[in-house]
């Protein structure tokens, strides 16, 4: 009986709670400050639901390679933490947006673990701490409809974001020629939303942020959503994502199993970047499911990183 106890004491301590249970806000690692992007009142700010919640996905069907994952909640106060690498800056940075389907954010298995894949190749990431629910197309069980709000939010703090990041680029060692964005799931429908929604800001200018470029200078998709809304044709692109010549060099990855969001959505992006013009490189598995970030596992999609890597270094954002 004591030994369960102290069993059960350790892995509580270890994970921050109970399985599933309620933890608080979320708070970077020491060392890595959390920063409010918005310095006053947040643009179409809805009405407050309740608090910020950290929670522990418990249940076994909910891990990756055989491990937790945190769940971020009720995100009304955006914020950005930066992860600066610790030797051999290359200069890069990227602003990474953790998916979640606009109504949860996995800040771990989709943002500060790929900080850490990314700081250790020398580029700076940036975790956006985005607004969630109903910040972007959502799917909501009780209509079995896919909703989108009148302002998509996590789009203007992506802007936003990206601004602030060029604004600080000299102390953070960035070069602001360099600054790319990735996101896995919603977050992939971000990356396609602010790739191609760069020229004007969706909401009122702020500051001298504001006042520069949106554009990511690359971009990398990871088990896109949205894709193939208000659509009526096969492989014909979402029009709420207006592909130019202007969009930025896209790198795709998703597996053919993905029953969450299928292969087509990559496939549609794909395509519609393609005919544009753009430069685009897409890599599909058969086996990988959704979700599965850059945990290990034995199936060949675990590689997808290195593939990243030598992408960057062919459209020279690394040396």
């Amino acid at each position: 009986m004591w030994k369960r106890l102290v069993v059960l004491v350790i892995w509580v301590a270890a994970w921050g709670g109970m399985p599933g249970a309620a933890q608080g806000v979320w708070q970077p690692l020491a060392g890595h400050v959390q920063m409010a992007i918005w310095p006053g009142a947040v643009p179409d700010a809805r009405a407050e639901t309740g608090a910020e919640v950290l929670k522990t996905a418990s249940d076994p069907k909910d891990q990756v390679a055989g491990r937790q994952w945190l769940s971020v909640e009720q995100v009304s106060r955006p914020t950005m933490t930066v992860y600066s690498p610790k030797s051999g800056n290359t200069g890069a940075a990227v602003v990474v947006f953790p998916g979640g389907g606009y109504s949860v954010l996995a800040i771990d298995l989709e943002g500060t673990e790929v900080c850490d894949w990314l700081t250790s190749r020398g580029i700076t990431c940036v975790v956006l701490k985005y607004r969630v629910p109903d910040s972007g197309p959502a799917y909501h069980n009780d209509c079995h409809c896919n909703i989108r709000p009148k302002a998509q939010t996590a789009l203007q703090d992506a802007q936003r974001t990206m601004g602030l990041v060029r604004l600080h680029a000299a102390e953070w060692h960035i070069d602001p020629h360099k600054v790319g964005v990735m996101g896995f799931s919603a977050g992939g429908h971000m990356v396609a939303n602010i790739s191609t929604h760069f020229e004007r800001r969706a909401y009122a200018p702020v500051d001298a942020a504001d006042k520069l470029s949106c554009r990511p200078d690359f971009a990398v998709a990871v088990y896109p959503g949205h894709m193939t809304e208000h659509t009526t044709r096969e492989f014909e692109l979402n029009p709420e994502v207006p592909v130019t010549a202007k969009t930025p060099p896209t790198f795709l990855v998703q597996a053919e199993d993905d029953h969450v969001d299928g292969v087509k959505q990559s496939l549609t992006y794909y395509i519609a970047l393609m005919k544009a013009g753009v430069p685009v490189e897409m890599h599909l598995y058969a086996q990988g499911g959704h979700a599965f970030g850059l945990r290990r596992t034995k199936l060949p999609i675990t590689h997808w990183p290195e593939l990243v890597e030598v992408w960057l270094r062919t459209i020279g954002v690394m040396g």
